[in-house]
């Protein structure tokens, strides 16, 4: 078996079990600090595409 079907195996075993601990131990947010977070989401996002854009570009 390859090294990287291995590595990918143990990432997404590592994330089913991230997951289920999370959702079971996890807070409950509100509407209103879900919206503060996702207020953050879009801009950091399109921050990291334009570093990655110029990165490209003057590799």
């Amino acid at each position: 078996m390859p090294p990287i079907f291995i590595i990918l195996a143990l990432l997404f075993v590592a994330l089913f079990i991230l997951v289920t601990v999370l959702e079971k131990y996890g807070k409950r947010r509100s509407d209103e600090e879900l919206s503060k977070i996702t207020r953050y989401i879009f801009p950091l996002v399109g921050i990291v595409l334009l570093a990655q854009l110029l990165y490209m570009l003057f590799r």
